[in-house]
């Protein structure tokens, strides 16, 4: 009997480590699939504020804005025709 028991024994905490290996597998499972969500919910909103930023950019970097704060703030003006030079790379 002695022997039946250890191998009773044996499997009863081999079993109960198998039960205790998939409860933590689960749970890891689980805290990594809201970890997933949390992150894709994160990419979702960088992505938005990134097209917002790019649409941002684009609205100041418009070639009429330029113009305008170059002459209301640099007082800068396109040179008279007669002062235009062309260059020619050869």
């Amino acid at each position: 009997m002695n022997g039946q028991h250890a191998i009773a024994l044996g499997l009863t905490l081999g079993v109960t480590a198998s039960a205790l290996a998939v409860v933590y597998s689960q749970h890891q499972s689980r805290a990594l699939f809201v970890e997933l969500q949390r992150l894709e919910q994160e990419q979702a909103e960088l992505d938005t504020q990134w097209g917002r930023l790019e649409l941002e950019q684009s609205t100041w970097a418009t070639h009429g804005r330029i113009e305008r704060l170059a002459r209301e703030q640099l007082g800068m003006r396109l040179p008279d025709f007669e002062r235009e030079e062309i260059v020619v790379l050869q």
